[in-house]
């Protein structure tokens, strides 16, 4: 079976002053060096077992498509080594190795004995290849006239062929339509519960938290997160806000063992969330019940503007509902150190399916927390959604609906 094994690995470019330094650089060896190193990554080390799915998540720069280059070997690392054990399928640029004037028939070819393929085998695999392609007569035409979408079919019908030991995949799957997102990610999820060990970049939480078991935080070049996908992605929220400092970011456990990421600058602090139903405090309440999330403020700091955002999440971490004051048109203006205040949010029926839910609440100004973020709490309340009164349904929400059935 497949494991990834990186061991202090690191990746450095040369830079040099003026374009003259590096021709005399190489005429004059024993001088000294004309160029600086610059790093884009350093310092990674991590170990992936058998049939584990992780995911990289970072902003744009922080060094994810070059980790998975040196993993499958398309660059040459500065420092450290990989290892890999079992027989590893790649998807890195879209269309790499595909040359534009060769169909895409061939061009299948020659991507699947570049993954070890015989002939014999791509010829068999091929009706399956092009079922699963959907791209009709343009398997025979070059690949010049294809569209990126069209390119990424191929491209990922040829590496998911066979179940490889190994998948890595980089962000190729985002240009794709959402039709062949979903046929993908249908086969990756059956190679993993097959036991396939897969590696991949996404900016989609949900595709983090549906898909991986674990996920790797990259920042700067270094690891900064390596641990639970909800955990994780919690952290990575609080950190892309601008000017933020890692150790402003708190994770701890509270009460019923869930880490709580806590960030922001705390000019305006969350003292306390409540949930109320009928004028009285609950944690637990029928599924289409009249609802109230009661939010209690300090301010520590006089602001010009404040935002108070609030999201519902199920057990697993997957986005339920979100809203903020901003998108109500409520105006909080000019607060004042030292006050007090309360922003309720309320649901004539929060129509959720039976089930777990918790709350994470934000203050910051306009629409997003990016730009300043005062307090942002996740997991601030738990709650329970039990059956009521309404006729019995299965997800996590519960649509008024009314069901008929006559003859016609």
């Amino acid at each position: 079976m497949g494991t990834i094994t990186v061991t202090n690995l690191g990746k450095a470019y040369k830079q040099y002053p003026a374009r003259w330094s590096r021709l005399k650089e190489w005429l004059i060896p024993f001088s000294k060096p004309q160029h600086q190193l610059k790093w884009v990554l350093q310092g990674i080390s991590f170990k992936i077992n058998s049939g584990e799915a992780v995911g990289i998540i970072g902003i744009n720069g922080a060094g994810k498509s070059t980790l998975l280059k040196m993993i499958t070997g398309t660059t040459q690392p500065t420092t450290g080594k990989v290892q890999i054990t079992g027989r590893i399928a790649a998807m890195l640029e879209l269309g790499m190795g595909f040359h534009p004037d060769f169909t895409g028939r061939q061009n299948a070819f020659m991507a699947g004995q570049l993954l070890g393929m015989s002939s014999e085998e791509i010829s068999k695999l091929m009706p399956e290849i092009e079922a699963f392609a959907e791209i009709g007569d343009y398997m025979d035409q070059p690949v010049r006239v294809y569209s990126s979408g069209m390119q990424m079919r191929v491209a990922f019908s040829v590496a998911t062929a066979t179940r490889p030991d190994v998948l890595i995949i980089d962000e190729a799957l985002s240009v794709g339509d959402a039709y062949f997102q979903h046929k993908s990610f249908d086969r990756i999820r059956r190679f993993r519960d097959l036991g396939t060990t897969i590696l991949f970049v996404s900016h989609s939480p949900g595709t983090i938290k549906s898909l991986c078991n674990r996920a790797i935080l990259l920042n700067n070049g270094c690891i900064m997160r390596d641990g639970n996908p909800n955990d994780v992605m919690d952290f990575y929220n609080a950190a892309i806000v601008k000017d933020v400092e890692s150790n402003s970011i708190q994770q701890l456990e509270n009460p019923i063992g869930k880490k709580q990421t806590r960030s922001g600058s705390r000019e305006a602090e969350i003292d306390s969330i409540e949930l109320d139903s009928k004028g009285k405090s609950v944690r637990a309440l029928s599924s289409g019940g009249e609802a109230k999330f009661k939010i209690r403020i300090k301010i520590n700091h006089s602001i010009d503007e404040l935002t108070v955002g609030m999201l519902i999440r199920d057990q697993f971490g997957y986005d339920v509902f979100g809203t903020n004051t901003y998108h109500h048109k409520v105006n909080l203006l000019n607060l004042q150190a030292g006050k007090r205040y309360e922003s309720t949010f309320s649901f004539e029926s929060l129509n959720l399916g039976n089930g777990s839910y918790n709350v994470s609440v934000a203050l910051h100004q306009g629409h997003t927390h990016l730009s300043k973020n005062f307090d942002w709490l996740d997991h601030a309340l738990v709650f329970q959604i039990v059956p009521g009164n309404l006729p019995a349904a299965i997800g996590i929400c519960h649509f008024p609906v009314i069901a008929a059935f006559e003859e016609i």
